[in-house]
């Protein structure tokens, strides 16, 4: 489906169609990273335990400097698809080449930058010894990658703002696939490649990424259809980068806020001691898998916001708001209704047979299965709010949930209460329902509904003489 023809569906065609058409190559992108991400850890762990703890110490600071570009893609994404809904394509091209510059100046700044603190970051984060040395080797190779991730998040942008979520997941499937081939040859050694260890692990990483955004960055040069990399727009337009950057910033702070949110939930969780821990990361990782319905229809429902308020098509939105909601909760209380019967069997399968564990574990994935289609609620206000480029309102529910209801929720439950860690579980589900309504607020309040673009002169004119001559 060639550009324009993708631009008619999303501004005419079914709505629940071209949902389903954009959520299903991001669920499988999701999958496919699950997998990456299980292989990787799996490959590390049969070096020690050290290197896996080394791995996962620098996760939080990888994350942090993510947070950054990704509020930068959701910026990206919603002020191209909103100019493509206005039929403004030349400034969407604009904004692609902006966004490009932007990134890449500041990935090799932040690469170099940390390339070279490396040592003294994993000090401050206490890392010591061994764990010292194998988080400064992987840290600092993944410093360097910054531009290429970086360059990954301009090109899904792009392509994110257009309605095309195949092409992506296609280079990132092919990127993580060659990324689980490449692991073990360059941790463990092979032929001419020598034994690296975990610096192998970040190397194979490198390689596989750079390979396959290298190819889909070079195509947003020279393709002739859509939006794509103009180089008479690639100098400095101080006016279109203040735009990226309002739009982006609330997301950056909201993403950064959240890592630190988590880190400080894993330490209340950790207080109750190491198998409460176990049983939360047991039970997040098969919560993830329910998810990603919801993850998908959420990041699926930006761009036909975006290109609808850019077409001043507000019913549209709303409905693709509506219909997303019931398409989740459909999704999520399935998924949901499946974890909850089958919660003691899958966690038994991960707690090696620890009999804590396994009540933590069930107690917990029974009780947020019952309250998962809040999650998805949750996901979709996210998605509803980036595509119409209003990003305070998800920096504020993305902060508010953790900051100002789960963490307090959780240190008044554990003094006020004998729940024990049930005061955990229970206070992620009342924080989830909360801020579900707060955001329901915000959504019938309409204020998302401004366009965060500004028609050009010639469309403007014609806008004020249709309302005067009506």
């Amino acid at each position: 489906m060639n550009f324009e023809e993708k631009k008619e569906q999303i501004l005419k065609g079914p709505i629940p169609k071209i949902l389903i058409s954009l959520a299903a190559p991001i669920m499988f992108n999701n999958f496919i990273q699950t997998l990456y991400n299980l292989s990787d850890t799996y490959w590390v762990s049969r070096l020690g335990s050290e290197e896996v703890a080394a791995m996962t110490l620098v996760f939080p600071v990888i994350f942090l400097i993510l947070s950054i570009a990704m509020g930068m893609n959701i910026a990206g994404t919603s002020l191209i698809s909103q100019y493509i809904g206005a039929n403004q394509e030349d400034q969407a091209n604009k904004v692609a080449s902006q966004l490009f510059s932007f990134l890449l100046v500041l990935s090799v700044f932040l690469g170099l930058l940390g390339y070279f603190f490396t040592p003294h970051m994993i000090s401050l984060m206490g890392g010591t010894g061994n764990v010292h040395l194998y988080g400064s080797q992987y840290l600092s190779i993944m410093f360097l990658e910054m531009p290429v991730i970086f360059m990954f998040i301009v090109y899904n942008a792009i392509m994110q703002g257009q309605g095309n979520t195949f092409t992506p997941m296609i280079l990132n499937v092919a990127g993580s696939l060659l990324n689980i081939v490449l692991s073990p040859v360059f941790i463990f050694g092979l032929g001419p490649i020598p034994y690296m260890g975990i610096r192998g692990a970040a190397i194979a990483t490198l390689i596989s990424r750079a390979i396959f955004v290298g190819y889909g960055i070079y195509t947003l040069f020279m393709r002739k259809d859509g939006i794509i990399i103009r180089k008479k727009y690639l100098s400095p337009d101080l006016t279109m980068l203040r735009k990226i950057i309002k739009v982006g910033l609330p997301a950056s702070i909201g993403q950064s806020a959240a890592a630190f949110g988590f880190i400080v939930l894993n330490m209340f969780v950790l207080s109750y001691g190491d198998s409460a821990l176990a049983a939360f990361g047991i039970g997040n990782r098969i919560n993830s898998v329910v998810m990603m319905p919801a993850m998908g229809i959420g990041n699926a429902v930006a761009p036909i916001v975006g290109q609808n308020l850019g077409a001043d098509q507000i019913l549209r939105a709303r409905s693709t708001f509506k219909i997303s909601i019931l398409m989740s909760t459909v999704f999520m209380a399935i998924g949901g209704f499946i974890a909850f019967l089958l919660a003691e069997d899958i966690i038994r399968i991960f707690a090696a047979e620890d009999p804590v564990v396994i009540a933590l574990g069930t107690d917990y994935l029974q009780l947020i299965s019952l309250s998962i289609p809040l999650m998805g609620i949750f996901q979709i206000l996210n998605g509803l709010f980036q595509g119409s480029g209003h990003t305070m309102y998800a920096m504020f529910i993305n902060m508010f949930r953790l900051w100002g209801l789960r963490i307090p929720m959780i240190y008044l439950f554990g003094r006020l209460t004998d729940l024990g860690a049930d005061a955990i579980w229970y206070s992620m589900v009342l924080s989830n329902f909360i801020i579900c309504i707060i955001g329901f607020g915000i959504y019938l309040s309409r204020k998302w509904e401004k366009k965060v673009i500004e028609d050009e002169p010639e469309i403007h004119a014609e806008k004020k003489k249709n309302v005067f001559a009506s």
